[in-house]
């Protein structure tokens, strides 16, 4: 449904921070469903772990949340001159190491949205398992 050079028309993110490849499915304001390939040469690699790569949890949050940032931002007319910030992470559970090779299915739904303020049920999954889970409380601001 939408690419990388689409979701960079949407997101502010750039490399080495982009943590989104592709978007499957949206249904604008209720739930969508993202992609990030995972590959051996990502710099946190580097250092997390030697010798045993591993996604390190707060990452998986962080592309979590940029799958929401796109569903929250894409009905924005003016979204250029918007930014979502992270209020709150609650519920965080990492149920299976993230490795290189993986692909992570990340699906969030919203569970309550106001005028600025936006909660979403966030899952990550790897081979159909759940990887990890989190409620992730977002505000949108002006840049």
């Amino acid at each position: 449904m939408m690419d990388v050079v689409e979701i960079q028309k949407i997101l502010p993110h750039r490399y080495p921070f982009l943590l989104v490849d592709r978007i499957l499915e949206a249904e604008p304001g209720k739930r969508i469903v993202g992609i990030k390939n995972v590959t051996v040469n990502e710099e946190f690699f580097l250092g997390h772990f030697p010798g045993k790569p591993v996604m390190p949890g707060v990452l998986i949050i962080e592309a979590m949340a940029q799958v929401g940032g796109v569903l929250l931002l894409q009905e924005v007319p003016d979204r250029e001159s918007k930014l979502v910030y992270f209020m709150g992470i609650d519920e965080a559970r990492f149920r299976r190491p993230v490795v290189p090779g993986d692909q992570i299915r990340f699906e969030l739904e919203v569970l309550r949205r106001k005028a600025t303020t936006c909660k979403l049920q966030g899952k990550a999954f790897v081979d159909g398992q759940l990887a990890a889970e989190a409620v992730i409380l977002s505000a949108m601001v002006d840049r």
